[in-house]
């Protein structure tokens, strides 16, 4: 296989299971910005302006999923004891356990999805998939976080 070949196939894959996630994540007790909670969650708190930059998206929109997290109780403002001009936002205890049900509810779908695989399987088809991702930011593709 050709490496534009290899390209296509793996991007048409790719966008398949993007497709696949963002319906899945469309569940009504979720939030639309659980890929923001979970960002937050996992590597914060950020600034909103650095969200942006890491996500590489428009600082407008940033401030509108902030706005919807903040006031559905998902995420905080939080005083900078470094600077008082600016207020990193971090998930509360509710955005924690909107994230766990969501985790929880993946668990179950990739559970169902790889019921056939054998355990070994299942951890190779994590490993490569987790080194496919690496080597791709590694080659400047992706943004680090």
């Amino acid at each position: 296989m050709s490496d534009l070949d290899l390209a296509d196939q793996v991007t048409r894959q790719l966008l398949a299971l993007t497709r696949l996630v963002k319906r899945s994540e469309a569940a009504p007790d979720e939030p639309m910005c659980l890929p923001l909670l979970a960002m937050l969650a996992e590597d914060g708190p950020f600034r909103a302006g650095e969200i942006a930059a890491v996500l590489g998206v428009n600082p407008s929109t940033v401030s509108r999923q902030v706005a919807g997290l903040i006031r559905s109780g998902l995420v905080e403002r939080r005083a900078d004891p470094e600077d008082g001009r600016v207020s990193p936002l971090a998930v509360t205890a509710a955005g924690r356990r909107i994230l766990d049900l969501g985790r929880r509810r993946r668990a179950a779908q990739f559970g169902d999805a790889l019921a056939g695989w054998s355990p070994e399987a299942r951890a190779r088809f994590a490993d490569l998939l987790g080194c496919f991702v690496r080597d791709l930011r590694q080659a400047g593709s992706l943004p680090a976080k």
